[in-house]
């Protein structure tokens, strides 16, 4: 069918309201402009504005109440609405004296829609979603033309029928209001020019259930002016409601004869159904069948059919917008409320609230579900204590519930009785659910996909909505398939997420903020959200003479296959790092671990040994951004110039070394060039950025980090991970080392224990002097016994820690043995292993080094 053009229709300021110009002419609607696909302004409509309490009387009488209906506000004002608004169950019989050959000149519109009794039925039984219609009333006060008499007190004039668009919302939340009706005089619209696009044969009311529209901010900002008798805050209440529930609309067409309206039309099925009822007596009586009766049940069939699918595809467009799991579960709840059910529970199995993986197979009772949301149209926080979100439970076999998760069907229960609401409540431990739910219709959906339930809907309808049938279980059927993909989606997406998350942070060190003689603070950022795996990578490493070696990686590419690159190398670094190789022999030897692994990856890296005792930074880099040295004395800092180096993988290129002074509190910045480096920005202008944010005062190394941090990730357009270790340099002063030479004599043993214990004494360590002289005793007998030529020596480095090496030139590395009771052999380092917090060995370019670290008291301030 072809549709004609939709407006929106907010009021204008004034519009109803007893503070409205005599003439009522401040009370209007607005056509929505020529730019979002309306024709011609097609003239303004004054509104009726009405508000029913729980009681069914009317609260609120606009001025355009009294205009359309013929009543003044005070006779109006706490008089039932049903009497003030009578609809006419019988539609009248065609005017022929009236343009068009009846009803207004609008043809047979209103005897084909049969849209009368939907707002006598709205204001008798109350209404928990928002209708709208088109309804005849017989309006006291109304000449036969639909024109209003003049004003005046009370009732004016007898007779006249009055052919009105009505618009109803429930209200909710505090106040007396439980209704509000919006109406219109539909000849105000009528056109008698025929070539004018706006002559029509249809003009009928209905919804956009969506606010991003033009005029929305306008709709909100003038609506309270009609309600002028409430509070600020009720009107702003009800404003919202509106907004959420949808605007009114006005659709106009040539051809298309059936109106779209929230509920599917119930109210013209209803009535169709009694004509035809009528038809088919008056035929066993004889009389003839009308054609139109005859062919009125396929046209129905066909729009009830189109109207679903119009709602699926709406659905469809507002739920999925996000890979997020808790937003695509309130999207999809609060896409079926109130336009198909007024309560929604959403039920997810408890493993993919938990974003994990659970085995195949049917759920059974012992499945745990957890309730992931629950939206509703009833009173604020009326379901919030009885079926909180975040519950898990089981569901017994007996309920509908078990039913649908373990056949994965709709299961439609057109009212829930007592006994099963009993049935149901028992489930629930010190909580009475039953009057929430008992005398609703319910319709249990599961969400699937890939034939796996995830999960369930439950929709109850109000029970004086029409019931759930079978049809409604085709369209829940279909809108539980489409939200169970899109939930899908979001699971796996989630788990994924999860996983990448894990083994980043399984490859990513751990690393301690403080080693000696310098502090470290670290960041890592992913590149995107779709990818939070990269090869990007920084690492510390404790190497002999309290000096540490620190590393910045980069894998070029993305995802697993980078990541996994990354983990090898990082690995080798760290091990050819302990073997104290020199920056430029380790990037050597990492090139040709790269080589051997493959030619698949090229990789990045810059790799610095900090001495704190010498004060000097020894670098090497290959194919990595220079880092930037931030000196202490006069907050200067500058990138560092070093041979740039080829990267990783390339093969057949040297790699050379530099040294660089440095002064306690000095701060070294080594990233990866995601963090510098913009897509269509030249390299350099992050680089100076770099330098920039980097000599920044900053309160501690975290701040540090995160200012830099700032300052490079607000530029907008970085898809590259980045990763970034900042250390300040702070050294180790000459007062905190001590060094000794003995010669190759095992008489020298005692020595060293003495001037041991007399130089702790000196540095107050003087309670720890009893372990550390024991240990040093088989070290230095060890070296004693198994060196050739050269002195021992031994020295003593006070920091957080108590390091104490012994080297010598046998190269030949000690192991720690089981020594046996008659072995002579192989207790020392036994003794060093239950006593020192941490001990090691390593070579040297002279021979080897062992060394142990003993746990110190914390330092005095100050010292």
């Amino acid at each position: 069918m072809d549709r004609g053009t939709e407006r929106d229709v907010p009021p204008s300021r004034g519009a109803g309201s007893d503070a409205a110009d005599p003439a009522g002419e401040a009370s209007r609607w607005s056509p929505r402009p020529e730019s979002d696909g309306g024709s011609a302004d097609a003239g303004r409509v004054p509104l009726a504005v009405v508000v029913v309490d729980r009681e069914g009387l009317v609260s609120h009488w606009s001025t355009g109440a009294r205009r359309l209906f013929g009543v003044v506000k005070e006779e109006a004002i706490g008089r039932p609405a049903i009497d003030l608004l009578p609809v006419s169950g019988a539609l009248p019989e065609p005017d022929d004296d009236l343009p068009g050959g009846g009803y207004d000149g609008y043809g047979d519109y209103a005897a084909y829609d049969g849209l009368g009794p939907g707002l006598d039925s709205s204001l008798d039984r109350g209404l928990g979603y928002p209708a709208a219609g088109r309804a005849r009333l017989t309006v006291p006060g109304r000449s036969q033309t639909g024109v209003p008499p003049t004003a005046g007190p009370g009732r004016d004039h007898d007779g006249g029928r009055a052919d009105v668009l009505w618009w109803a919302y429930p209200l909710v939340g505090p106040g007396t209001e439980r209704l509000l009706v919006l109406a219109a005089d539909a000849a105000a619209l009528h056109r008698d020019d025929p070539a004018d696009p706006l002559a029509v044969e249809r003009i009928a009311p209905a919804f956009a259930l969506h606010t991003d529209f033009p005029g929305a901010a306008e709709l909100a900002r003038r609506l309270p002016e009609i309600l002028p008798s409430m509070s600020v805050g009720e009107s702003a209440r009800i404003v919202a409601q509106i907004l959420e529930l949808g605007y009114p609309v006005l659709e106009f067409s040539q051809n298309d004869r059936v109106p779209v309206t929230p509920d599917w039309g119930v109210a013209r099925r209803v009535e169709r159904r009694a004509r035809r009822e009528r038809a088919a007596r008056g035929a066993a009586e004889g009389v003839p069948v009308p054609q139109e009766l005859a062919d009125e049940g396929e046209d129905l069939e066909y729009v009830a059919v189109r109207e679903r699918l119009e709602f699926l595809n709406e659905v469809s467009g507002k739920i999925g917008t996000s890979l997020d799991l808790s937003r695509t579960i309130l999207e999809v709840s609060r896409a079926v409320v109130p336009r198909f059910t007024d309560v929604a529970g959403t039920y997810l199995r408890e493993q993919v609230v938990a974003g994990e993986g659970f085995p195949d197979g049917v759920p059974d009772t012992t499945t745990m579900w957890h309730r992931v949301a629950v939206e509703h149209t009833d009173e604020p926080g009326r379901w919030d204590d009885v079926v909180p979100v975040g519950e898990a439970m089981p569901f017994p076999a007996h309920t509908p519930f078990f039913q649908c998760m373990t056949t994965g069907q709709p299961v439609l229960v057109p009212r829930i009785s007592e006994q099963m609401g009993h049935a149901i409540a028992s489930q629930f431990e010190k909580r009475d659910i039953r009057p929430l739910i008992t005398g609703r219709s319910m319709l249990v959906v599961p969400l699937k996909a890939r034939n796996v339930v995830l999960g369930f809907m439950i929709l109850l309808r109000h029970p004086e909505r029409a019931l759930f049938n079978d049809m409604d279980r085709v369209t829940g059927a279909e809108l539980a398939a489409r939200a169970g993909l899109v939930l899908d989606n979001a699971r796996m997406y989630t788990y994924q997420e999860s996983v990448a998350e894990t083994l980043q942070d399984s490859m990513l060190p751990h690393i301690p903020p403080r080693m000696a003689g310098c502090d470290i603070a670290t960041r890592y950022l992913p590149g995107t959200l779709l990818g939070r795996v990269g090869g990007d990578w920084f690492d510390s490493v404790k190497l002999p003479g309290a000096r540490t070696a620190l590393v910045v990686g980069d894998v070029m590419g993305h995802g697993l296959n980078s990541a996994a690159m990354m983990g090898q190398l990082r690995t080798a670094v760290q091990t050819m790092a302990a073997l104290d190789l020199p920056p430029a022999q380790l990037l050597r030897n990492l090139d040709d671990l790269a080589q051997r692994l493959g030619d698949t990856y090229l990789a990045t890296c810059l790799y610095a040994v900090y001495d704190p005792i010498e004060g000097e930074l020894h670098l090497a880099n290959a194919g990595h951004i220079p880092p930037v040295l931030v000196r202490a004395d006069d907050g200067r800092s500058e990138l560092l110039d070093l041979p740039t180096g080829a990267p990783i993988g390339v093969g057949g290129v040297p790699f050379e070394s530099v040294r660089v002074r440095v002064q306690p509190g000095d701060r070294l910045v080594m990233c990866t060039d995601g963090l510098v480096e913009v897509r269509g920005e030249d390299i350099g202008v992050g680089l100076a950025t770099l330098c920039e944010s980097a000599a920044h005062p900053a309160a501690s190394m975290d701040d540090a980090c995160d200012t830099i941090i700032r300052a490079l990730n607000t530029r907008g357009g970085r898809k590259d991970d980045v990763a970034l270790l900042l250390a300040r340099l702070n050294g180790i002063g000459p007062d905190d080392v001590a060094e000794w030479r003995f010669p190759l004599d095992p008489a020298q043993v005692g020595l060293a224990r003495a001037v041991v214990r007399e130089q702790l004494r000196d540095w107050g360590l003087a309670k720890s002097a009893d372990a550390a002289a024991l240990m040093v005793s088989e070290l230095v007998t060890n070296a004693v016994r198994h060196a050739r030529r050269s002195p021992v020596a031994l020295r003593l480095v006070r920091g957080d820690t108590l390091l104490c090496e012994v080297e010598d030139d046998d190269h030949e590395l000690p192991t720690l043995l089981s020594a046996g009771p008659g072995d002579e052999a192989g207790r020392g380092l036994r003794v060093v292993s239950v006593l020192a917090r941490e001990w090691g060995t390593s070579r040297t370019g002279a021979g080897k080094s062992v060394w142990f670290e003993l746990t110190l008291p914390r330092r005095p301030a100050g010292r």
